[in-house]
């Protein structure tokens, strides 16, 4: 590979992750209060737990949210797993950035070491 065609590739790689990084920092403005009702009226409570935590033989643990956004839709819409998929018929990306939002809004979880009870058992 010549230097130009190298410098070309690296030009491309860069614009491709801005592009990507760019993408996740553009998650819609949503409402976390109306994302909780929806969050609890569509039964995504059922598999993820009230506050996303997750089940043992259910959803996996879904907040607070790390997932970027346009993953976060994606996922939603054509899961890739035993999840059902979410339709904008179903749920509007309005719902879904609202329940986005209700994700994004979570507290995250204490490391064990400063909850007395789990501390306790060393």
């Amino acid at each position: 590979m010549n230097k130009r065609t190298f410098v070309t590739a690296m030009i491309a790689a860069l614009m491709s992750l801005a592009g990507v990084a760019a993408a996740q920092e553009q998650a819609p403005a949503g409402d976390a209060n109306a994302g909780h009702r929806i969050f609890k009226a569509v039964g995504c409570w059922e598999c993820h737990g009230d506050v996303g935590q997750g089940g043992g033989f259910s959803g996996p643990r879904i907040g607070p949210s790390a997932l970027p956004y346009a993953a976060f839709l994606q996922q939603l819409r054509t899961p890739q797993n035993s999840m059902p998929p979410y339709e904008p018929k179903v749920l509007s990306d309005h719902d879904a950035a609202n329940i986005y939002a209700y994700l994004k809004s979570l507290p995250k979880a204490q490391p064990a070491k400063d909850i007395p009870l789990l501390s306790n058992l060393n």
